[in-house]
């Protein structure tokens, strides 16, 4: 006779798990997946070392903020306007003191308008968030001085400065020439008599057509005595002048221009600002009640630089339904194959640029301004 031997049978199921179909296999299946359920819950609740851009809020420059005005100008006269003149801003998690998970990542790979970068990219790691914070308000400060400064001389005003010398570049001519707190009080080239230096504009004009490499005359005030240093000038890449001194100004505007603006850091929103400050001063709707967004670093001597994030800023402008977005030449790279549908981006390099790009939208004559995929 033939036995077959089998394996031990296991404990047979209770009654009430026999009558509810309940087998100790399923009961291990449901316990593997809420294991693993579990398991990949951690794991998306984890940081991550990536960071997330994302479209942040615009903010009007000719409008208020909780009842206060954005901008306000006080000692000089101010006009009516109507439209909407847009700074932009970027939200950027996963830095020092605020990191992402591997589900935020998920989502920002599929959200319009975001870009996820491994987070060395986007933050100096050896920095703290304080740090950080620290350099952004900075960063703000300064973009509205130069704003201001821009704005002013835009509209005919001259802002005098006492300008300081902070430092110098070691690769150019004014390296060991001249000395950390010596004062600019005037300029002379082979080209033109000696200028008196009372306006940053005094030096920056002076400066900007002069060619490379020419020797200068820069008088500074050191210790009292006023002394005549000689400089061979540097490039500034667009045929005039750098000295490669950095400066400390201290401005003296004629009018009295304040910018009430919090949570919003860096250096980016100073040609709105710039902008906006010349909309209130001017006469007439700058706009012709357009909504214009934009962005871009402002210099005192008003040109427009570039900025991080631009592709998030577009699709910031568009969710807040502007129609048109000023955008830094050196950005326009960036700017391609990111515009949003219905969203016009105009090019622009100088605060002249953006201001006659503003006012070629109101009179209706966008359509011939420079773009970045045209030259106009």
């Amino acid at each position: 006779m033939a036995f077959e031997i089998l394996p031990a049978p296991g404990p047979a199921p209770s009654g009430v798990m026999r009558r509810l179909g309940i087998t100790p296999r399923s009961v291990t299946l449901v316990l593997s997946g809420l294991t693993t359920f579990v398991l990949l819950l951690v794991m998306m609740l984890r940081p991550v070392p990536y960071a997330i851009e994302g479209a942040g809020p615009t903010v009007d420059t000719l409008g208020d903020r909780d009842g206060v005005p954005l901008i306000t100008v006080d000692g000089a006269p101010t006009y009516e306007t109507s439209g909407e003149l847009r700074l932009t801003t970027v939200t950027l998690a996963g830095g020092p003191g605020y990191p992402v998970d591997a589900g935020q990542v998920i989502r920002g790979w599929f959200e319009a308008g975001a870009a996820v970068v491994p987070v060395e990219a986007a933050f100096e790691m050896s920095v703290t968030q304080a740090e950080l914070d620290a350099r952004s308000t900075q960063q703000m400060t300064t973009s509205q001085e130069n704003a201001t400064v821009a704005a002013l001389t835009s509209v005919g005003y001259e802002v005098p400065a006492v300008l300081t010398i902070a430092g110098d570049d070691p690769s150019l001519g004014a390296h060991g020439v001249v000395q950390e707190g010596d004062v600019i009080v005037s300029i002379a080239t082979p080209a033109q008599p000696r200028v008196q230096v009372s306006t940053y504009q005094d030096l920056a004009g002076v400066l900007g057509e002069t060619p490379p490499d020419t020797t200068v005359s820069l008088g500074v005030e050191r210790d009292g005595t006023v002394a005549d240093l000689e400089i061979a000038t540097g490039d500034d890449g667009q045929g005039g002048s750098i000295l490669g001194v950095y400066l400390d100004p201290d401005f003296d505007p004629p009018v009295d221009v304040s910018i009430a603006i919090e949570n919003v850091g860096g250096p980016s929103a100073g040609t709105m600002f710039a902008l906006g400050i010349i909309d209130m001063m001017t006469p007439g709707e700058m706009t012709g009640g357009h909504v214009v967004a934009g962005t871009g670093t402002i210099s005192l001597d008003g040109d427009v630089g570039p900025i991080g994030g631009i592709a998030q800023k577009l699709y910031g402008a568009w969710s807040d339904h502007a129609e048109f977005f000023l955008a830094p030449a050196d950005n326009c790279g960036d700017v391609v194959g990111n515009v949003p549908d219905g969203l016009k981006v105009i090019r622009i390099a100088t605060l002249v640029e953006a201001r006659a790009a503003v006012e070629a939208i109101a009179a209706g004559t966008a359509g011939d301004l420079p773009t970045c995929t045209s030259a106009g």
